[in-house]
């Protein structure tokens, strides 16, 4: 008997929330292995010591990045690690895209109310901290 389909960890729900548009998941789906494919490349160049290996592997890491920041900037929010940096001091950041997000339905019948920033957080504004703050 073939057991069902598990469901997808809380983590994969999140980051596809996170990056609704076609066009931003295309370029994530091609910056990630790329931007992957350059560390690796990263540990071939430490062991041959070859400046073309070092050249291809920042390049691709460089770009599979520039991908992905592409793809946030179309949707208009922020990245991941920016959006770490911007919690620790305590800066506004737009995690989801507008309309969307933890309170929002995916089917799109939904619409933000009044107050809700679709996703965006503004410094100490409704904003729980959980632990000490670094």
């Amino acid at each position: 008997m073939i057991p069902p389909p598990e469901p997808p960890h809380p983590l994969v729900v999140h980051w596809l929330k996170r990056h609704l548009s076609g066009v931003s998941f295309v370029l994530h789906m091609v910056g990630i292995p790329l931007t992957i494919l350059g560390v690796l490349l990263f540990a071939v160049y430490a062991f041959l010591i070859s400046f073309p290996i070092f050249v291809l592997a920042l390049g691709l890491f460089v770009g599979g990045y520039a991908l992905q920041m592409a793809g946030h900037y179309l949707e208009g929010t922020d990245p991941g690690e920016v959006i770490y940096f911007k919690r620790l001091l305590g800066v506004p950041y737009v995690e989801f895209p507008p309309g969307s997000g933890p309170f929002h339905e995916l089917d799109g019948l939904a619409r933000p109310s009044p107050g809700d920033g679709g996703g965006e957080s503004t410094a100490g504004a409704g904003t729980a901290r959980v632990g000490p703050s670094l």
